[in-house]
């Protein structure tokens, strides 16, 4: 066993909400062991910094992921946690994503009601969710509602919302499921590539360091996910979906206001992106 002058010292680096804090917990736990400390370093985000505007405003997809991306190449942390489905579609040069932890449930989650009825008022900052549940019912006021779970929970009651709707492993992952009336099927509302995991961004090169900490399964589904969302080309504010179930991926593009949305199913993530741009009105 080494001893502690010989130990060595993973910078983990992290968003700072209670739920990055724990999900960089999550990944600490799976990359311990005799020889290895783990220092957490918390670092802000734009998309942290500005919590009111749209996400397109501040910067689209990734605007959870950029800061930690500069600390990973200016060399003051060696790993860093993402939400993977915060993350572009394609890897940003010099990175790579060196392990995916077990995926946790993927789906979308509905708290303060257990359905969707006509005309309720249901709060999310997602333009996937907006679409999906508008093509579910046309009747519905989609509210923009963001900040961190807590707050967005406490916001819900606050603004007289009947209901809003998260990421259920967010929830799971705190404590709250309890908040949780339904959780939406695939069918209902296809999950946003990527949703449920966690991705280990490293420098290219350090794949090693967190190599142990990968699960095969969840790589497979994920970078298929990424991969058919990159061929799409569309960015976080577009209606766009993909989901592998491990059997069969599938994906969608929808029109923002619910009006139209065309889903497919197939096993190569390009062929199907190509298959659905094909069939945009």
């Amino acid at each position: 066993m080494l001893d502690a002058h010989d130990a060595v010292l993973i910078r983990v680096g992290s968003r700072g909400s209670r739920l990055a804090l724990t999900q960089a917990e999550l990944a600490a736990a799976g990359l311990r062991g005799d020889g290895v400390e783990i220092a957490l370093v918390p670092i802000t985000t734009a998309g942290d910094r500005d919590r009111t505007k749209p996400f397109g405003e501040i910067g689209g997809r990734g605007v959870f992921v950029k800061e930690l991306e500069e600390a990973l190449l200016d060399d003051r942390i060696d790993v860093a946690v993402h939400s993977a489905k915060d993350m572009t579609s394609t890897d940003t040069d010099g990175l790579v994503v060196g392990a995916y932890l077990e995926r946790d449930d993927p789906r979308d989650a509905l708290c303060g009601a257990d359905a969707i009825r006509p005309e309720m008022r249901v709060g999310t900052a997602s333009a996937r969710r907006r679409a999906l549940l508008l093509a579910l019912e046309p009747t519905l006021s989609i509210e923009p509602l963001r900040g961190n779970i807590d707050t967005r929970l406490r916001k819900r009651s606050e603004r007289g919302l009947d209901a809003l709707v998260l990421a259920a492993c967010g929830l799971d992952r705190l404590g709250l499921s309890d908040e949780i009336g339904r959780r939406f099927s695939p069918d209902e509302l296809l999950p946003e590539a990527a949703q449920g995991a966690l991705a280990l961004q490293v420098r290219a090169g350090a794949e090693e360091l967190v190599a142990g900490a990968d699960d095969a399964e969840t790589r497979r589904r994920v970078e298929a996910e990424r991969a058919c969302v990159a061929a799409i080309g569309s960015g976080c504010l577009a209606p766009v979906a993909a989901h592998h179930d491990g059997r069969t991926l599938t994906a969608l593009i929808a029109d923002e206001d619910g009006a139209w949305v065309q889903r497919r199913s197939g096993d190569d993530p390009r062929a199907l992106a190509a298959e659905l741009l094909a069939l945009v009105p």
